[in-house]
């Protein structure tokens, strides 16, 4: 009988859970519906900006994104993170241009705003329209939406058809692009110096093996040994054959090409790559677009600058917005002004260099390019005793520390530093170097084939056959959390890493007794000097909180916090669970 008492009960949960789940989906999907139908059938229209006025006769900037979601991850922004973006650009004056402005700009020499921007998300993904499109009204911003030709047609629904491009157009918010026909990987090896030969994306999803490999327009196929295995004749009839293919699709479901192309992968176009691939494909880009986007990496195009050889920085999903602020002020030259966040908490912070945003319990501190960032709690010079924890939620690779009883008259501090997955403590002495106490490799950080985003894809060199062909360490797009606990106590100090001890009670020496708190940000030099990385790093302090040490069962005093309340952090947590499902719903149905 209580058996079947308990069997009735667990009964009636699981099928109130069942319930429950299926409203929420259906929350989840009329939110959607209604997204769309706002996306798909909008009655707001982009109003044309008074071109009167211009008078930029020098350049423009061009950004791009991967794609957008409603919650971000590894590869797509979120639409939250966008909107920060887009807001810096458009407070600071960017005003966007539309394709054929770059084109009268080059070949007529007509003028562009004062700050000009073409913004533009590659990939054709819906959801990238979905998320864009109140953001580009919010702005009246113009973007263009990029596409590959072969996701036309093919039954894949995350991504843009010609009867949902053509509905995009209409509002004047969006002009359409292309990436090319498809993408596909050509002479690959793996971190062995394994020959793998050809795939396509579709067959090259995990890519965390992958030591080499080239696009598919970009280099003849080779074997093993990296001879050619076709002549000029076949490597030319094989590129054609993707332009033309690319070309039946959007005529024959367009009714035109788009004017726009960002060839994949960029940086081997005019950049010394096999000449009579180069040849090949520079005949079918100019007979079949106006403005190729050949590079990426710089944001800024002057007024030398070629329509068939343009630059446009990919702004990746990590990037907070200051970040962007700190790349384009490197790329343009110009000062840009950098966003605060909360007013409130930052006026507890002197910002020594870089530049800091406070979002709720969030420090962000962005570094110079190849520099440190760094930020000093005011009225902490005189900090003797003291627990200070926190979070550091910044990316793996990239350097973030915490300085304490740092003198900044003697230069003397206690330094704990998180890097590339390594804590470090030191100390310095007045005019002494710092000194090593402690170094450990933390636990690993675990990340998934899709977080990895390949960026080895060059000209063919000998260090193939070297062995040369893996870079170590780990993804420079993967986030992680540490929670660190530091106790100072006389001449003493421990150190906890997600609970567990690094050091406890290392004696320290006795002249460095008082000094404040400081924060740095650094980027971490790549570990192969064959690829150029981004210099600029954002680190990221969550819920920092200083208290005095106390003895027994005394109360602590709390110094400082940064940290949410218990409401605030149910709310975040229950709209980001909201965000992942909204996310998840796109990708299922």
């Amino acid at each position: 009988m209580i058996q079947a008492q308990h069997f009735a009960l667990d009964y009636k949960r699981k099928d109130r859970m069942k319930v429950i789940r299926t409203v929420l989906e259906w929350v989840v999907l009329l939110a959607l519906f209604i997204l769309f139908i706002k996306t798909v059938f909008t009655i707001n229209r982009y109003k044309e900006p008074d071109k009167i006025c211009w008078s930029n006769s020098q350049g423009f900037i061009a950004i791009s994104y991967f794609g957008v979601s409603r919650s971000g991850d590894s590869k797509l922004i979120s639409q939250r993170l966008l909107d920060r973006h887009l807001k810096a650009l458009h407070d600071q004056g960017y005003v966007t241009i539309s394709q054929q402005d770059i084109i009268d700009f080059y070949s007529k020499g007509k003028m562009l705003p004062e700050k000009a921007l073409f913004l533009a998300f590659e990939d054709g993904r819906n959801d990238s329209a979905l998320f864009a499109q109140p953001l580009l009204e919010k702005y009246n911003y113009k973007a263009t939406i990029l596409s590959y030709a072969i996701n036309i047609g093919n039954g894949r629904n995350k991504f843009l058809q010609p009867r949902d491009m053509l509905s995009l157009m209409k509002s004047g918010y969006w002009e359409l692009g292309s990436n090319g026909y498809r993408l596909a990987y050509i002479n690959i090896f793996d971190k062995e110096g394994n020959f793998i030969g050809t795939k396509d994306e579709s067959e090259l999803q995990d890519k965390r093996n992958i030591g080499y490999y080239n696009h598919y327009l970009m280099d003849f196929i080779r074997d093993e040994n990296m001879i050619p295995v076709e002549d000029a004749i076949e490597m030319e009839a094989r590129i054609s054959g993707d332009y033309k293919a690319m070309r039946n699709v959007y005529m024959g479901s367009l009714g035109f090409v788009p004017q726009v192309y960002m060839i994949m992968h960029a940086n081997a176009m005019y950049e010394g790559m096999n000449p009579l691939v180069e040849r090949a494909n520079d005949k079918y880009i100019k007979q079949l677009f106006k403005i190729h986007f050949a590079r990426e990496g710089n944001a800024y195009n002057d007024k030398d600058s070629s329509l068939y050889n343009l630059t446009r920085l990919q702004a990746e999903s990590y990037w907070y917005t200051n970040h962007l602020l700190m790349k384009i002020q490197k790329d343009t030259g110009k000062k840009m002004e950098f966003v605060t966040g909360d007013a409130k908490r930052a006026l507890h912070w002197e910002l020594l260099s870089g530049a800091a945003e406070f979002i709720d319990n969030k420090i962000i501190l962005t570094s110079p390019p190849a520099q440190s960032g760094r930020l000093y709690l005011k009225n902490s010079d005189n900090y003797g005793d003291i627990t200070l924890t926190a979070k550091l939620a910044g990316n793996v690779v990239g350097k973030q520390a915490i300085y304490l009883r740092y003198d900044r008259k003697k230069q003397s501090y206690i330094r704990v530093l998180l890097e590339d997955n390594k804590i470090k403590v030191e100390q310095k002495k007045a005019e002494q170097s710092p000194e090593l106490l402690a170094e450990q490799r933390l636990d690993e950080v675990k990340w998934e084939a899709e977080d990895y985003k390949a960026n080895k894809a060059t000209m063919y060199t000998k260090r193939v056959f070297d062995g040369n062909v893996a870079e170590e360490g780990y993804p420079t797009n993967i986030k992680n959390v540490r929670k660190l606990e530091i106790t100072l106590e006389g001449d003493r100090l421990s150190l906890y890493v997600d609970l567990k001890p690094i050091i406890n009670n290392q004696i320290i020496d006795t002249s460095i007794h008082r000094g404040g708190i400081e924060l740095e940000a650094a980027f971490s030099p790549p570990k192969n000097k064959d690829y150029e990385i981004d210099n600029i790093y954002d680190g990221v302090f969550e819920d920092v909180r200083i208290t005095t040490v106390t003895q027994g069962k005394g109360n602590k005093t709390i110094l400082f916090s940064n940290t949410i309340n218990v409401l605030q952090a149910v709310v975040k947590k229950a709209e980001d669970m909201f965000n992942s499902m909204i996310d998840w719903m796109i990708d299922v149905y």
